[in-house]
């Protein structure tokens, strides 16, 4: 197996923190709306629940990338080899995931709560998002 340089951990950490940053940003206003929201259908509820995983997932991906940036940054006060970092990366990496999913889950059902039509495009858009989104990490 191959071993990353810290260097690359370092700017990988620190774009993966602005993504998280901007997204979870974006599920945390989801999540405030829909509290603020009188309507309390299954699906609403089904929204909540997943704008919550969302939010939650990009708040640790965010923690756990500060820490893999904090470490690799070139005046860390601690020996730090690529291998240390592993736990917390795979941990942000699948949070990040989860989120990023969580994200394009929201953006998929929400047309549901409209009509059937908006809710066929809003899934079909989705579809094509996750799609292309995994194409593109490959």
């Amino acid at each position: 197996m191959f071993e990353l340089s810290l260097e690359y951990l370092n700017t990988f950490a620190n774009q993966i923190i602005f993504i998280s940053a901007l997204l979870g940003g974006f599920s945390l206003t989801v999540l405030v709306l829909l509290l603020d929201n009188k309507e309390s259908s299954k699906l609403m509820a089904s929204i909540f629940r997943i704008a919550t995983i969302a939010t939650g997932a990009f708040l640790v991906s965010i923690f756990a990338m500060t820490k893999i940036f904090m470490m690799t940054t070139k005046d860390f006060p601690l020996e730090v080899e690529s291998e240390d970092l592993l736990l917390t990366r795979v941990i942000g990496v699948i949070v990040f995931l989860i989120g990023l999913v969580s994200v394009i889950l929201i953006m998929s059902i929400s047309g549901w709560t409209k009509s059937k039509n908006l809710g066929w495009f809003t899934t079909i858009i989705g579809v094509i998002t996750l799609v292309l989104t995994f194409l593109m990490l490959i």
